[in-house]
């Protein structure tokens, strides 16, 4: 049986928020950064010492042994308070160019696995158990894993795919300043926003697909809110359609619960898992592509998947995915590197694949793995 729990030190917490404000580069705003991350050692009254498991310990926990006699030996260190953003960790993670996550020192969390991911999850689609958990239930925010949800209430709502909507100046990011291949001017139908927003998270599309719901963007991100309470996303808040704003806020448990949801909408699964996407944009044809990689991998069986990412978050990705026979959904929240989501799916799907064979691949207990 596997079952492991992961937790981090306050020392090592301590230290990360440190390194974190020593990267400041400019004297002011390493000033301002020191001020704002005050906020952040509030989390030390909330997070209970707790010992470092070295890392030989944690890797005994995968066998690579042969035979039915391998197992994976179960290692279990004792959880800590979840993790829930302090109300000034916005501007700290702005001032020291640190993710959520750095400044809370989850990256200091080991794992079997060696994830770069300081947020992880694995669940068997069917039954759901938990094969696999990291910190799953620290609030975080999740930037353009939003979309999925924006998805869901665009495809419950029924509105006609074929109208056409023209991206207007109000679908400009200001949150980012993030680019786009969206002139404003130009019109596309919902549908193509949705496919577009999905396939390769663009914000204009996201954007104007909220603006043009019926009541505008305020009800959109009622309904999204409602529709999170609904699947009981009790960690999970959204004050936009994009996931640009670093308050749009979800836990791995209940991004599953989302991911899950999700992959009952047959659009959604062929929309998000497009390789690519030409649209016509007045006089020319812009090709989109897929921002996650592994859709074109034929190792992969994938259904429904999402990246994101802004500096607050780090890089983002949930997936539904059939590995060795059974279905199962990931979560990866605040992975550190560009390539590292992906690379944790990877090892995952190895890890899932080698235990199977051996028959020593069971359910996580229901203790709650946090930081």
């Amino acid at each position: 049986m596997l079952s492991f729990t992961v937790a981090t030190s306050v020392e090592a917490a301590t230290k990360a928020r440190q390194s974190s404000v020593r990267s400041a580069k400019a004297p002011v705003k390493a000033k301002k950064s020191v001020r704002q991350i005050k906020s952040v050692r509030q989390v030390k009254s909330r997070v209970r010492a707790t010992p470092v498991v070295s890392r030989a310990k944690l890797s005994r926990a995968v066998d690579h042994g042969s035979g039915e006699s391998a197992r994976l030996t179960p290692v279990s260190i004792n959880a800590a308070a979840a993790v829930r953003p302090a109300s000034n960790l916005a501007a700290a993670s702005s001032a020291s160019g640190s993710s959520f996550g750095q400044l809370y020192g989850l990256h200091q969390t080991q794992d079997p696995l060696d994830l770069k991911s300081s947020v992880a999850l694995v669940m068997d689609q069917d039954t759901n158990e938990v094969v696999f958990a990291k910190n799953s239930d620290a609030v975080l925010p999740i930037a353009s894993l939003t979309k999925l949800m924006t998805a869901m209430v665009m495809v419950e709502a029924k509105l006609p795919l074929e109208d056409l909507i023209t991206v207007t100046s109000e679908d400009v990011d200001t949150e980012k300043n993030s680019s786009s291949r969206l002139a404003v001017g130009a019109t596309l139908t919902r549908g193509e926003l949705l496919h577009l927003a999905l396939m390769s998270s663009e914000n204009r599309a996201a954007h104007a697909l909220g603006r043009t719901f019926p009541g505008g963007l305020p009800a959109f991100v009622v309904s999204m809110n409602a529709k999170a309470r609904s699947l009981g996303m009790a960690d999970t808040k959204y004050v936009d359609p994009t996931g640009l704003n670093s308050g749009n806020q979800s836990s791995a448990k209940d991004l599953a619960s989302l991911v899950k949801a999700a992959y009952q909408q047959p659009l959604i699964r062929e929309l998000s898992t497009s390789h690519e996407h030409a649209v016509r944009v007045g006089s020319r044809q812009l090709q989109f592509h897929n921002t996650n990689s592994l859709v074109r991998n034929p190792a992969w069986d994938i259904g429904l998947q999402k990246t994101g990412y802004i500096v607050e978050a780090g890089r983002c990705l949930v997936m539904q995915a059939k590995m060795a026979g059974r279905k199962f959904i990931m979560v990866f929240l605040d992975s550190s590197g560009k390539y590292s989501r992906q690379a944790d799916a990877e090892r995952v799907r190895r890890w899932i694949e080698s235990a199977t064979q051996k028959g020593a691949l069971s359910s996580l207990p229901h203790n709650k793995v946090t930081s």
